[in-house]
Order: C-alpha cells, then structure tokens, then sequence
C-alpha cells in the first residue's frame, strides 16, 4: 500500500499523520483498528490474512 493511501485511511481512523514513518503510521492504525501492531515482524510468516497491509509486510525481512 502506498503511503498516500496509508495516510488516507489513519484520517479516516482519527489519526493524524504528520510526519511519521510508513511503519510508525501503520502500527498506529493496526492499534486502531484493535489489532496487533505486528507490521514489519512477519519474516515472511502471517497469521492476519485478513490484513491489507499483509502482502506488504510479508516482503519486510
């Protein structure tokens, strides 16, 4: 997900971006949305299917 999109979707949540980084703003909304902020510690392996930040985070190693 671009960070454009990113951003759009924290808004939407009642976050607001500023300048934090991509990983910093997305743990931000997982908490949001009442889920762990796991983004980035996958190491190739996910449980969340359900997240739309997956096939992101599933690259992050």
């Amino acid at each position: 997900m671009k960070m454009p999109d990113i951003k759009t979707k924290a808004e939407k949540l009642g976050i607001t971006p500023g300048n934090m980084k991509k990983t910093q703003l997305i743990h931000r909304i997982q908490v949001a949305e009442g889920n762990k902020p796991c983004y980035g510690t996958s190491k190739g392996k996910c449980p969340y299917t359900d997240c739309c930040f997956m096939s992101d985070c599933l690259v992050i190693k």
